[in-house]
This record gives structure tokens, C-alpha cells and sequence, in this order.
């Protein structure tokens, strides 16, 4: 270890309610201290240039898991405690999470029922989606923008991407939101309770809904995956479906609702940019990107060393954790000129709030329709909409939201 790795006096700490409020500052003395430095708390290295987040994203040195490769032990790391067991069988058998060979057989099966068809079939329901919950928060005179818009928009859509009715649809954000506490640094006792019951639950109904498929196949994506095999017939199993489903609901709305209030909540604060984009909608699709790049909705993505890797000098030994600080790496001064500054009209974004390498969003071309909706339908159908309160951080680092954005008219 170089002396930089030693050094605890760094100015990140995810527990930190004023950190989590407005992280930048300290990401920017981060990018100053180094390339990688070592955090003793949550024991990881953290990577907050552009450049090598971008690299190791794609490294092959790195990856989600080791179980491919390596025991718990032999990796020299605890293997979770059984009661967690139902969380991680959901966890591990999704895409996310596996590495190739797996990860490449169970994308390229997903990819066939996941298609750009698939997705450019959904606009007309998308578009139609947002204006009436928008034209329900007009009717109101205002809101929570969090509950009325940016969260029922995609899970609706996701929901009805997988084919699950109406009347089921009330408890997949509290599943979800649940399963997702798992993701942020040291979650608690309780969250891996919460997450362990989250998962059961999520689980048993989607195996009763795809035993319904199988009997009488559907124009929807469970179908569509019960169907998905390849030239040799290889075909997913009932676990990798349950996780593949779950996952889609999961980063298919999560980041997007974070996405959705982090980003109002930018235009309300730069009054400047929001009357642009109000006298041009052309802006429209540079603004989601920009807003995503401006204030991350996911700050945070883990690898593991499989293989000894050196970043500046410093050797990172195989079972190491590293943290790739997505926030810090789109302030990077090095990519984006002027970094901390809101420009809608931004052209040169090569963000990577959606990952790289084999572990891009598979989401990303729907994320982007949903944000565009919700973004175009409030600029036409609202365009008096302010702040009414001040909004309050969710505690959550890895996961960067609002607990509410109320807004009036």
C-alpha cells in the first residue's frame, strides 16, 4: 500500500447527512488527494476520476461477483449469514450481479424479449401515462412530485413491460425499495430483515405469475422470456427469471425516480435554465442527460479484484472492493468543462450514470423515453410549477434521492 491508502481524514463519510446533502464538494477533494484511496469504513478503495471509473468498468481484472472463481474463503471474505439466504439467491441470479460465462448467456436471452421493438412499442402508453398523472397533479393545483409523477410513471411502465395487472401492482415499490436497501454501504440488521422478507414475497408471486404464463403465454416480457432460448436450446431457469424481473423493476425505476425529482429539483434551483427549457422544448433530450450527469441518481458501484491490478502506484490486491464514485467521476473537470454548473445546452456529456462496459443499463433507451415524458408533459401541461416546500434528502448515499418534492402551481 502507497501512504496515500492509509489516509482516514478523507473528506467523504455516506453517513453524513450534510455530505449526502450536497456530496460534490468533497468529491472534487477526493479527485485532488488521487486516483484511489483507501476507506476504512466501509474497507474499499474509492475511484473518483472519470477515466478510470470509464477503464475499470470494462476491466476484466474487476467484476460483480467471485463466485465464479473463488470461494467466500479462498476470496479471504465472511460468506453472508444464512438467514440472508433468500435475498442473495434472488440477488446473484441476476444479471447485475454474474459475471460471463453466465452474465452473457442470460443477457443475451433477456435481449431477445427485451428488444428496441419491445421498447419503441411502449412510447404511445408512456407519453399517454405522463400527461394524465401530470394532468392529475394540474387538476390538484400541485403536489408531491415524487408520489404523483416520478414514481407511479415507471413502475406502471415496468409493470406493464412484465404483464403484471393493475390490481397487482401496489407493492412492487415497497418490495423494491426494500430489496434496494441492501445496496447502500453497511446496511443493518433490520434492512437485511426488511430485504430478506421483501425478497420472499416478490418471489413467490413472481413464480405464481409465471406458472400462469407458461399455461397461457401473454404479449408481455415474462412471456417473451418463458419463450427466449438460443440456437442449442439453452433457456433461463425459474430463478434467473424471478431475478431478471425483479432487477428490471428495480434499476428500471429506481434510478429513474431519482433521476425524475433530483432533476426538477435542479431546474427549480436554477430558475435561469428552467425558463431556456420552458422556451424550448428542443432542449428536452439534452436535459435529461445533462440533469442525470448533474446530480446522480446512483452515486456509487462496487467491483471486486480478481485479479491484482496497480491505479498511480498503488497495488490493489486480489479481494479487494473497490467503490467507483459515479457522482465524482461526472464532475470530473477533466471530461466536462465547468462541471459544476447546470447547462441544459450541454453536448459533450459522456456521463456514465449509466455504466459501462458488459454491465451497461440494459434499461437505458426506456429510462430516457420515461424522463423525456415526464419532463416534456410537465413543461406543457404545468408550466407555472415551483417549489412549494424545501425538499429533505433520503439518508441513502448509494441511492441519491428526495424523500418528497412538493410542488404547486
Amino acid at each position: 500500500m502507497t501512504a496515500a491508502s492509509g489516509e482516514s481524514d478523507l473528506a467523504f463519510d455516506p453517513w453524513d447527512p450534510t455530505f449526502v446533502e450536497d456530496p460534490y464538494p468533497a468529491f472534487a477533494e477526493l479527485r485532488a488527494r488521487g486516483r484511489v484511496l483507501y476507506y476504512e469504513p466501509s474497507d474499499q478503495w474509492l475511484v473518483p476520476h472519470h477515466a478510470d471509473v470509464s477503464a475499470l468498468l470494462r476491466d476484466r481484472r474487476l467484476g460483480r461477483t467471485y463466485q465464479h472463481r473463488f470461494s467466500h474463503e479462498d476470496f479471504g471474505r465472511t460468506p453472508p449469514p444464512p438467514e440472508q439466504e433468500p435475498f442473495h439467491t434472488l440477488n446473484d441470479h441476476g444479471m447485475l450481479d454474474l459475471e460471463p460465462p453466465d452474465h452473457t448467456r442470460i443477457r443475451r436471452l433477456v435481449s431477445k424479449a427485451f428488444t428496441p421493438r419491445t421498447v419503441e412499442r411502449l412510447k404511445p402508453y408512456v407519453h399517454a401515462l405522463a400527461d394524465d398523472l401530470v394532468s392529475r397533479l394540474v387538476e390538484a393545483g400541485g403536489g408531491d412530485l415524487l408520489t404523483d409523477v416520478a414514481e407511479p410513471l415507471p413502475v406502471a411502465v415496468i409493470a406493464e413491460m412484465l404483464g403484471i395487472p393493475e390490481s397487482d401492482r401496489a407493492p412492487l415499490r415497497p418490495w423494491s425499495a426494500d430489496i434496494c436497501g441492501m445496496y447502500e454501504l453497511n446496511p443493518s440488521e433490520e434492512t437485511a430483515a426488511k430485504a430478506v422478507r421483501a425478497s420472499l414475497d416478490f418471489s413467490d408471486y413472481l413464480r405464481a405469475l409465471i406458472a400462469a404464463r407458461r399455461k397461457e403465454p401473454g404479449d408481455d416480457l415474462i412471456s417473451g422470456l418463458i419463450a427466449a432460448h438460443d440456437e442449442d436450446d439453452d433457456r433461463l431457469t425459474e430463478q434467473e427469471m424471478i431475478s431478471t424481473c425483479v432487477l428490471l423493476l428495480n434499476a428500471g425505476h429506481e434510478a429513474t425516480v431519482n433521476a425524475t425529482t433530483n432533476g426538477w429539483l435542479a431546474l427549480f434551483r436554477h430558475p435561469g435554465q428552467l425558463a431556456a427549457l420552458r422556451a424550448d422544448r428542443s432542449l428536452v433530450p439534452s436535459a435529461v442527460e445533462e440533469l442525470m450527469r448533474y446530480d446522480t441518481p446512483l452515486q456509487l458501484f462496487e467491483r471486486w479484484v480478481l485479479d491484482e491490478i496497480e491505479i498511480d502506484g498503488t497495488v490493489l490486491p486480489r479481494g479487494a472492493e473497490v467503490a467507483m464514485l459515479f457522482g465524482s467521476a461526472n464532475h470530473d473537470p477533466a471530461v466536462f468543462t465547468d462541471p459544476d454548473r447546470l447547462d441544459l445546452t450541454r453536448r459533450d456529456n459522456p456521463h456514465i450514470s449509466f455504466s459501462a462496459g458488459i454491465h451497461y443499463c440494459i434499461g437505458a433507451p426506456l429510462a430516457r423515453i420515461e424522463l423525456a415524458a415526464s419532463m416534456a408533459s410537465l413543461l406543457e401541461r404545468a408550466p407555472g410549477l415551483r417549489l412549494a416546500a424545501e425538499p429533505e434528502r433520503r439518508p441513502n448515499f448509494v441511492m441519491r434521492g428526495l424523500t418528497e418534492l412538493r410542488v404547486e402551481l
